[in-house]
């Protein structure tokens, strides 16, 4: 009779840790794999740019990436050349099936021309333009994938969001991700300002920068100009920057002066990690 009640309450202990040791280990590993409290890291992948990083990938004027969080994908930009773009997608050995949005910057060749033929090939659940763009874009995307046309910001997929429009002569939108090292700013052109855009981000989430990466749309700016925009980068706090595409040769090398390791050279095929 002691036996069977002491074997009783062990069976009933034994189910009680087995249950309540279901429940913590179902929260941390469970459900969608984006939840930031799961320590996913971010992987940025340069697609398409006129930088070069792996040598057996193909350059070309303009810019696109890729980035995966857990088991979430976004396409940036389409560079120029569909045919380019894919060749780079395929020799890096991604497979961007049904990406979960692809966002294009501005109604510029160089970061829409490789839309359609991206689409055809891996596709998308929704598709992000600025509502300025040009009807001829709605009917490409509407073959293949929901349109959404952003004018104000908004969430993109949880803890990724849209700058909405900026700008006034060229309109641009910008994308802006939380991490657990602050936010990740990622830029077309940067037709708007590069300042802008990063001020931008920062009001929209309240937190610290701790990259910024694409187009910054400085060729041409002076010595004294760049010294004026690196300031401004780190009065608002930008803890890295990998500048690329439209922002000139001489001002990318004022930006490594300045940020040192904390600089990131980019280019075709450069692979950016960011761990939680």
């Amino acid at each position: 009779m002691g036996k069977a009640l002491i074997l009783k309450v062990s069976l009933s202990a034994l189910s009680a840790f087995i249950f309540f040791s279901a429940l913590i280990w179902g929260s941390s590993f469970g459900g969608n794999n984006f939840s930031k409290s799961q320590g996913d890291e971010m992987i940025i992948t340069t697609l398409f740019d006129n930088y070069q990083w792996q040598s057996n990938l193909k350059t070309g004027w303009g810019f696109s990436a890729l980035i995966q969080i857990g088991d979430k994908s976004i396409i940036f930009d389409t560079g120029a050349d569909g045919s380019i773009l894919l060749e780079n997608i395929d020799k890096l050995g991604l497979k961007p099936q049904e990406v979960d949005a692809l966002l294009l910057s501005h109604n510029h060749g160089d970061h829409t021309g490789g839309l359609e033929q991206f689409l055809s090939k891996w596709g998308a659940k929704k598709v992000y333009i600025p509502q300025s763009f040009a009807s001829r874009f709605e009917k490409i995307v509407e073959q293949y994938a929901k349109l959404v046309e952003v004018e104000e910001a908004m969430e993109i997929i949880p803890s990724v969001f849209t700058t909405g429009e900026m700008g006034t002569f060229i309109i641009e939108q910008s994308m802006v991700m939380e991490t657990g090292k602050g936010l990740v700013i990622v830029t077309g052109c940067a037709h708007p300002g590069i300042v802008k855009i990063v001020r931008r981000a920062k009001e929209l989430r309240q937190k610290e920068v701790y990259l910024v990466i694409g187009g910054f749309h400085l060729g041409g700016k002076s010595d004294r100009e760049m010294a004026d925009i690196i300031k401004a980068f780190r009065s608002l706090g930008v803890k890295k920057v990998s500048p690329s595409h439209c922002t000139g040769s001489h001002q990318i090398e004022l930006f490594k002066e300045e940020y040192g390791d904390s600089f990131i050279r980019n280019g075709v095929g450069k692979k950016i990690i960011i761990e939680e």
